[in-house]
């Protein structure tokens, strides 16, 4: 049996050139391996999570960390192994009360900073004109040394079931588009997506915003990346202004404007508490070790106004924190109905990707005591579906009205720390393909 490589290039140049289409038929595949994973037993779903082993964290070299990540499907076997630098674990435990709108900045005026230009063929789109000052903006997050990197670095190895290998993969560029591609299931169905903030501008940034813009770019206007570096996530800017490869996504949509925010701005705060309010949907990537925004700007009475999905998928180890605790909390607490103002609706669960790795390994819900009964796996969803509208049958409840009001409309968080799983699904259908396109290395009779 051949074996299929493909390498990062190979991957990547692969994905590039997958239509609207082809991400629909990926995302189909891997809601349904989702599915199986919450919903099917052990004697009758070789793709359950009974049959899913917990991944391995070890201690690598230089503050990094190798995962190993095994998992099976009805037809693949497979093991992903990634080393990338991790966050240390802080000494004590941030204060997240002095997470706080109304906490005063410290530092004298700032000085204005130049206009930034990026050229495109249509048109100059001015990237930014802020007030920038290094000494006033709050301090760093200790996530990640700047000299360390958190792309993933490691490889797929893929497997009959009957234990033959046939596909060996390069694991950088398929896990960020995995991960996207699972975190925008629930994005594909919202009724607003007009207005989108990012925190991030790595890989995991990219493909979330590539798929938003595939998946609903006519519907978008907006675009807000909020980054530590400016410079890193200016680059990702011009990326889409400039490169061949975002050229129809570009072209799809007049509207569209990008805008940055950094860190590094003197009107930080303001312009942070500005995009978060404005906000239809949030994707929080990056790995961080405290939470990346008060609380207050989503827990008060303006910020519950407007319904949002949030999803979070940078942080992956249990001191690791994107999202404040208190906003969970708030999330899943009681609804009484007894409302004196607007607020949007709220489902009174997390939807998670895996009930045990995030109990288990999700700084965000250890942090905010988030219990198993207030987590819903994304697979269970279409299962919660059937129990809705049994529901309505029953004349109990609103049943499947209400459940598509939440997830069309409401509030929704969405935490995943990665399983096998998404790699096996989404690497078989990558190696299928590149069989198809002539892409990759073959390697006859290994």
């Amino acid at each position: 049996m051949p074996l299929t490589v493909l390498s990062n290039t190979d991957i990547h140049s692969l994905l590039i050139t997958l239509t609207r289409d082809d991400i629909a038929e990926l995302q189909h595949n891997l809601a349904e391996a989702l599915h199986d994973y919450s919903t099917g037993t052990q004697e009758s779903t070789i793709g359950c999570s009974a049959n899913q082993p917990q991944r391995i964290a070890v201690p690598a070299a230089n503050k990094q960390i190798t995962l190993f990540m095994p998992a099976s499907t009805s037809t693949s076997r497979g093991l992903k192994i990634i080393t990338l630098a991790t966050a240390p674990v802080p000494s004590s435990t941030p204060s997240l009360s002095k997470l706080s709108i109304d906490s005063p900045r410290s530092g004298s005026p700032a000085p204005k900073s130049p206009s930034i230009s990026i050229a495109s063929s249509r048109s100059s789109t001015t990237l930014a004109s802020y007030t920038s000052s290094v000494s006033s903006a709050p301090s760093a997050d200790p996530s990640v040394a700047s000299s360390q990197t958190t792309t993933p670095r490691g490889s797929l190895t893929l497997l009959t079931s009957t234990g033959i290998p046939y596909a060996f993969l390069d694991a950088e560029a398929l896990t960020a588009f995995r991960t996207a591609l699972a975190s925008t299931i629930i994005f594909n169905r919202r009724s607003n997506v007009h207005s989108i903030t990012v925190f991030g501008a790595g890989e995991q940034a990219k493909w979330h915003i590539r798929l938003a813009l595939m998946l609903r770019g006519s519907e978008i206007h907006h675009v807000d990346i909020i980054n530590r570096s400016f410079a890193r996530a200016k680059a990702l800017m011009h990326e889409f202004y400039t490169s061949p490869e975002w050229e129809d996504l570009r072209n799809a949509n007049s509207k569209l404007a990008f805008s940055i925010v950094s860190s590094e701005f003197g009107e930080y705060q303001r312009l942070l508490k500005q995009h978060i309010r404005k906000a239809d949907v949030i994707f929080l990537c990056t790995p961080s070790t405290s939470p990346l925004f008060p609380a207050e700007h989503l827990t008060s009475t303006e910020g519950r106004k407007k319904g949002r999905y949030i999803s979070a998928i940078g942080s992956y180890r249990p001191h690791m924190c994107e999202i404040h605790p208190d906003i969970l909390s708030q999330a899943v607490a009681p609804d009484h109905k007894h409302h004196h103002h607007k607020h949007a609706d709220k489902g009174g669960v997390i939807v998670v990707d895996s009930l045990e790795a995030c109990l288990k390994e999700a700084g965000e819900i250890i942090q905010a005591g988030i219990t198993a009964e207030q987590l819903v796996e994304i697979g269970e969803l279409l299962m919660v579906k059937k129990a809705s509208m049994r529901e309505i049958e029953m004349g109990t409840g609103e049943g499947e009205k209400g459940l598509r009001r939440w997830l069309d409309g409401g509030n929704v968080i969405y935490k995943s720390v990665g399983i096998g799983l998404m790699d096996i699904c989404v690497g078989e259908d990558l190696v299928a393909l590149a069989m198809e396109r002539g892409v990759g290395t073959r390697v006859e009779g290994f």
